[in-house]
């Protein structure tokens, strides 16, 4: 009999989708409060995707979840960038329907920031490379057009 060995670099890494959510010009960011070793860092909100769930499906239920709003996800940004061990973290553009954002979980703050204040956060570094990708589709000043 032939022993199976199931290898951990062997899996599909569980995929972590988070929401480049634009309004005016500018991009939701929000401050993580647990776990502790993330806490008062920033991030593009999102989750882990559920069996079953699309990245779309999964974006919408979590950014209901954690900031209380309705999105319409866009296009995937370009790139996935890797968490921690067996995790892999995708963007996708989102465009806010309905529902003013709040921190609901493992949040405990939410800024909008323009291009020029991207800087003023200090994201998780994981974070960092898709933010900046996001950062592309900001226009150089906020409040420009309508609701992007």
């Amino acid at each position: 009999m032939t022993e199976r060995t199931t290898d951990p670099a062997a899996r599909p890494p569980v995929v972590v989708v988070a929401g480049a959510l634009y309004d005016q010009g500018r991009l939701l960011a929000a401050r993580r409060s647990a776990p502790a070793e993330l806490a008062g860092r920033w991030e593009l909100p999102g989750g882990k995707l559920e069996p079953g769930e699309s990245p779309e499906e999964a974006l919408i239920r979590e950014l209901r979840e954690e900031l209380g709003v309705e999105v319409e996800p866009g296009e995937r940004l370009p790139g996935e960038w890797p968490l921690k061990p067996g995790y892999v973290l995708q963007v996708w553009t989102a465009r806010l329907l309905a529902g003013e954002p709040r921190p609901l979980e493992d949040h405990d703050a939410l800024r909008w920031l323009s291009r020029p204040e991207l800087d003023s956060v200090d994201w998780l570094d994981q974070d960092r490379p898709a933010v900046a990708e996001a950062a592309l589709r900001l226009p150089d000043a906020p409040g420009v057009g309508a609701r992007d």
